[in-house]
């Protein structure tokens, strides 16, 4: 295997066609491309500041590397990668790419991050500003996630997630095949016109969440005070919600349970009325 170790490389294209190489202690200066169209590296205790710095690189591992803020769209089209303890200030990663792995790692300007990614897990993660991360991504796997960038996880499919802590509106927009475990999900229209969507023991906030969906199971969830109008235009609803919920709108079909409710609007809009809707007490 070859090693390139304790050097700085700027300029066009510095490393292309790289093949079953160990990269440590680099530094991408500037220029662009410095790392494109390679197979088989490892990459530790790196650092890149110009733009477009890994591309089309397939079956790598990236470890305690450095992206700055002028690196950005930096990872793109690169398929099998692994990337552990890296902080990433630029914005645009992760594009057109298939089983994509991270874990503990600290994205500080998430705009524009992962989009179409097909086989993308991730653990131990933050997100922080940026709109549209996750954008037509599918088969997604989150263990731990804290993410105060906006409209995330929208027309994804086949997504788990686990102790996320979400603040945004918009979030899970025309998704299909979702489940949410023990989470925190912060912000107003939560999950509209999405499908077969399941949140168990979750908090849900701010206003008019889920509605436009078919098929929402929730299992052991609770309410903000703020979310009013939830349920509007639902269909085939099973949710068991503990605690109160302050207002349901229009839910078309399926069974709300919670201890209280503080409202139920049904009107001249309304497209059903099949939902049976019941109080504990």
């Amino acid at each position: 295997m070859k090693i390139i170790k304790d050097n700085k490389f700027g300029g066009e294209r510095p490393l292309f066609g790289l093949k079953n190489a160990s990269i440590d202690n680099i530094e991408i200066t500037d220029g662009e491309s410095g790392v494109k169209c390679c197979e088989n590296l490892t990459c530790d205790n790196s650092r890149f500041y110009g733009k477009y710095p890994w591309w089309h690189v397939n079956h790598s591992v990236i470890t305690n590397c450095y992206f700055a803020e002028g690196s950005r769209s930096a990872i793109w089209y690169s398929d099998d990668m692994v990337m552990k303890d890296c902080v990433i200030d630029g914005p645009k990663f992760f594009r057109e790419m298939k089983k994509l792995s991270l874990e503990n790692v600290k994205i500080n300007d998430a705009d524009e991050t992962f989009w179409k990614i097909d086989g993308l897990s991730i653990k131990n993660v933050e997100l922080h500003q940026g709109t549209y991360p996750f954008m037509f991504c599918r088969d997604i796997f989150v263990d731990r996630l804290v993410s105060d960038a906006k409209y995330v996880f929208q027309y994804c499919e086949n997504v788990e997630i686990h102790h996320a802590k979400i603040t945004t509106k918009d979030s899970f927009w025309e998704c299909k095949n979702v489940v949410v475990y023990d989470s925190v999900l912060d912000g107003e229209y939560l999950a509209w016109h999405s499908s077969n969507i399941k949140f168990v023991r979750c908090h849900i906030s701010g206003e008019q969440p889920l509605c436009y969906m078919d098929n929402v199971v929730l299992e052991d969830c609770t309410f903000d005070s703020a979310c009013d109008r939830a349920f509007e235009d639902c269909t085939n609803i099973n949710a068991d919600i503990r605690g109160a919920i302050t207002n349901v709108k229009n839910p078309v079909s399926g069974r709300i349970v919670a201890d209280a409710i503080g409202s139920v609007t049904y009107d001249e809009f309304a497209k059903g009325h099949d939902c049976v809707i019941e109080t504990r007490r």
